[in-house]
């Protein structure tokens, strides 16, 4: 099998910034090293939820010369809406409709399941569906529960200034979590609430973010190289919310402080 980065140095992707087709690594400066994201759907909870970990910890991103590229699940205006709502940088988030590299690289499609009387997209809703109850996803239940429940080994999410709207709940403000059990870790309810705005914004651009329903089980990955093209660190998903091998602090493989 051919080299994860020569494979990607290989790949050409529309590049959301100015809508150009061009090798997914071009013109990338020279980082002490390279985290490269291959996203699901970008309307995927995973998707949304990684770019919000990655804005939370940019500055120690930066500090520390990373270069973040990603490619997700979508087209361009699927990218444009991404980047509006998450801050996640238009030049540094590229294209794949029809998820052709995450296939060549071999990451987990989901379930596959096909019922007859049913189109393809049809299915890969029926397949998403049972994933989201646990159904070939690992980890799943158990992470979902983890936002209700809060986690201790995870910082806090939500400053305590910090005003959270949903468009379903009422505006919370971070200090309101603290009722339900204290600060400077991931309080219960905290996490869910952060899902649940990221679920309504979704919904109500849903044929934005989702043009095509057919690759919606389709999982993505986390590779991190060093400046020779070396892996140092690779992380496949296996489920829907397992975007990362510790979910209570994501970015732990950049050796961050919590």
């Amino acid at each position: 099998m051919m080299k994860i980065f020569e494979s990607l140095k290989e790949t050409e992707a529309l590049r959301v910034s100015d809508g150009q087709k061009i090798p997914f690594l071009t013109n990338s400066p020279s980082p002490s090293r390279l985290l490269v994201l291959l996203w699901s759907q970008l309307g995927d909870f995973d998707s949304l939820e990684y770019a919000w970990w990655l804005n939370k910890k940019s500055a120690e991103i930066i500090a520390n010369n990373i270069t973040v590229r990603a490619i997700g699940i979508g087209d361009r205006n699927s990218g444009l809406k991404f980047c509006q709502y998450t801050d996640f940088p238009q030049e540094n988030l590229f294209i794949d409709p029809d998820a052709s590299i995450h296939k060549k690289l071999g990451l987990y499609e989901g379930l596959t399941w096909k019922i007859p009387a049913l189109n393809q997209s049809q299915n890969a809703w029926v397949n998403l569906m049972l994933m989201c109850a646990g159904i070939g996803s690992k980890g799943t239940l158990k992470e979902v529960l983890r936002g209700y429940t809060g986690d201790k080994k995870a910082p806090q999410l939500i400053g305590e200034k910090e005003v959270v709207e949903t468009n379903i709940l009422p505006p919370l403000k971070g200090s309101f979590f603290n009722l339900a059990g204290g600060e400077t870790f991931q309080r219960p309810f905290e996490l869910a609430t952060l899902r649940l705005r990221n679920m309504t914004e979704v919904l109500n651009n849903w044929k934005t973010y989702v043009p095509d329903a057919a690759y919606l089980t389709q999982r993505g990955a986390t590779f991190l190289f060093d400046e020779n093209g070396e892996l140092l660190y690779e992380h496949r998903d296996q489920g829907i919310l397992g975007f990362a091998e510790n979910m209570s602090n994501p970015l732990s493989f950049l050796s961050f402080d919590s």
